[in-house]
């Protein structure tokens, strides 16, 4: 079979993965959800390695040092779920293959795609960590500060051609703003009985602040206003990608759609606070004034 052998590594890449995760992994629930994981992904290598005589799969330790970085900086979640993202296209091309299998072989290939498609999903929805329960929250702080911080350096764009007076400016509103968002992410976790109430108003404060000190660098990192505002807008895009890939992969959601949404808010934001601060700009003659 000509594919065997990339079966008998991606099987076997699985099993080895789950593995790892779960020698690190302290929570005891997790840490038997994905035992159970990294047995089903073995028991799946076996069957394809009949196919694939002599073949011994070798992973890369970079491969595996790459999942073990992300399991750490995105969490347990996010890193079980981003290798389940491949399991769609294999799941179809197993089926693909049931038709020239028959007998035993396709009964035991039929329950691997049932494993598939039930039992590791299943196994996920087993894994909690309480990243997951805040991360609306951190949505909310990210995606506010970059909207409406982006907002006022575009602004200032319009009026003054101070690099330091926009950077500072900028810290100003997006800290006095953490610590309305926070309050208000605090008065509506009041409402649910399963999130902390204080840890919702500091994740949503911090991420906000976080965001804010991000968009405002490189204002401080040259005196030419444009070319502060475009790193600026970059850094702003590359928040908005990693929030939204990061909420797409949790979450089971469409990346692009969420993505060219909140970039085309934070784009149209900037282009009518530009315009404004243009027009303020000239209307009360602060060009000069804030230069």
């Amino acid at each position: 079979m000509m594919k065997a052998r990339r079966y008998v590594l991606d099987e076997y890449a699985d099993h080895q993965l789950y593995k790892e995760l779960a020698a690190r992994e302290k929570d005891s629930g997790n840490k038997e959800a994905l035992i159970k994981l990294a047995a089903h992904e073995y028991d799946h290598y076996l069957f394809w390695r009949k196919f694939a005589p002599g073949y011994q799969p070798v992973l890369s330790p970079f491969f595996l040092a790459g999942f073990r970085f992300m399991r750490r900086f995105c969490g347990l979640t996010f890193t079980v779920k981003f290798l389940e993202r491949h399991e769609h296209a294999t799941i179809q091309e197993y089926k693909g293959v049931l038709a020239g299998l028959s007998g035993e072989d396709k009964a035991r290939l039929e329950k691997i795609i049932a494993d598939e498609n039930e039992h590791e999903k299943f196994f996920v929805g087993q894994i909690r960590e309480t990243v997951i329960k805040y991360i609306g929250f951190v949505a909310l702080g990210l995606a506010d500060a970059i909207v409406e911080i982006t907002g006022v350096h575009a602004g200032f764009l319009g009026v003054t051609n101070s690099t330091l007076f926009a950077g500072v400016s900028g810290l100003i509103v997006g800290i006095s703003a953490s610590i309305s968002m926070g309050s208000a992410a605090y008065l509506q976790a009041k409402q649910d009985p399963h999130r902390s109430a204080w840890k919702s108003a500091v994740i949503t404060g911090v991420s906000y602040i976080l965001s804010v000190i991000m968009l405002a660098v490189p204002y401080f990192l040259t005196h030419n206003m444009s070319c502060a505002f475009t790193f600026s807008i970059l850094v702003g895009v590359t928040l908005i990608a990693f929030l939204t890939f990061y909420s797409a992969v949790v979450f089971d959601r469409r990346f692009w759609r969420e993505f060219v949404e909140t970039v085309g808010l934070m784009l149209a934001t900037a282009a009518v606070t530009f315009v404004l601060g243009v027009f303020l700009g000239n209307a009360f003659g602060l060009q000069h004034i804030m230069s």
